[in-house]
């Protein structure tokens, strides 16, 4: 049984895809649903959102809020997730402005590690890990090893939006280290995912051992789904950017759309299927190549 309420008309009127095209999302459109509290209630709340600390959580549009983030100016940042849920990361989506810059580096204390990626709209912006500058536009990221933070500006006075990562890094027990990486995954190619032609994934980062995350995008044909039910160590933060699924955690099913945030704790059960007449997309993290401390 769905333990979400059951989607609008507007939600259901999604259009019929192109066969051709299943498995290749286009990026968002830059419109979205603000997440700013606008004034007086125009009906009864409601929230879709579930938390679990400790487990997962759902967290949906309708009850973000805008918090202030040290050093991030001109922009509406949220906190998705956080270790007080009992995540081991933190990850915000922002809004930029038109001067929306740092006045120092993300996530630069020697032991955070971090990662930006322009969601979408229009902005130009310049990034820079170290000495390392490029502009990003949509589809655009970037990584930072531990010790050295993000820093950013918007050059065009457009807006846009961004999704914000941080972790605790972890040291390759044989010295490997991570280095910076920028890229568009605009320009990576899809692969099919665990053997499957419908549902198909890319890396952001390298497979290298030297890295202890990556972000990842899954994206399932409508029908398609995860060939088990997974229960594993890594943990993952999901934002949704494209259709309609149902997942499972931990063994109950909730309706899930384009917009939602997901994070899904360690050996936390979790599946997903496709639904709707578009693409299931989603962009998602994980910690890995490394053993368990204990």
């Amino acid at each position: 049984m769905f333990l979400t309420p059951k989607a609008s008309d507007q939600d259901k009127q999604a259009p019929i895809v192109d066969s051709t095209k299943r498995g290749t999302p286009q990026p968002p459109p830059t419109t979205h649903e603000e997440t700013t509290m606008p004034g007086y209630p125009a009906d009864l709340l409601s929230n879709r959102s579930i938390v679990k600390r400790d487990s997962f959580a759902i967290i949906t549009p309708e009850g973000r809020v805008i918090n202030t983030i040290p050093g991030i100016k001109d922009a509406q940042m949220t906190i998705l997730c956080s270790p007080k849920i009992g995540a081991g990361f933190v990850q915000l989506i922002g809004k930029l402005g038109p001067t929306a810059h740092t006045e120092f580096p993300y996530g630069a204390l020697t032991h955070e590690e971090a990662f930006i990626y322009v969601l979408d709209g229009d902005v130009e912006l310049e990034v820079t890990v170290g000495e390392k500058t490029e502009m990003l536009t949509q589809g655009g990221y970037a990584y930072s090893p531990a010790g050295v933070g993000i820093g950013f500006k918007s050059k065009n006075g457009k807006e846009g939006r961004i999704l914000l990562y941080k972790q605790r890094y972890i040291p390759h027990p044989q010295g490997l280290e991570p280095y910076a990486v920028f890229g568009n995954i605009n320009d990576v190619p899809f692969r099919d995912y665990d053997g499957m032609a419908n549902v198909h994934v890319k890396d952001f980062l390298p497979l290298e051992e030297a890295f202890d995350m990556n972000m990842h995008i899954l994206s399932f044909d409508p029908g398609a789904s995860h060939n088990i039910v997974e229960t594993h160590v890594q943990e993952h933060g999901a934002y949704i950017y494209e259709g309609q699924g149902t997942y499972n955690l931990d063994n109950e099913w909730y309706l899930t759309k384009k917009e939602d945030f997901l994070w899904m704790g360690a050996f936390s059960l979790q599946a997903g299927y496709g639904i709707g007449r578009e693409p299931f997309s989603y962009i998602y993290s994980k910690d890995c190549n490394r053993d368990v401390e204990i």
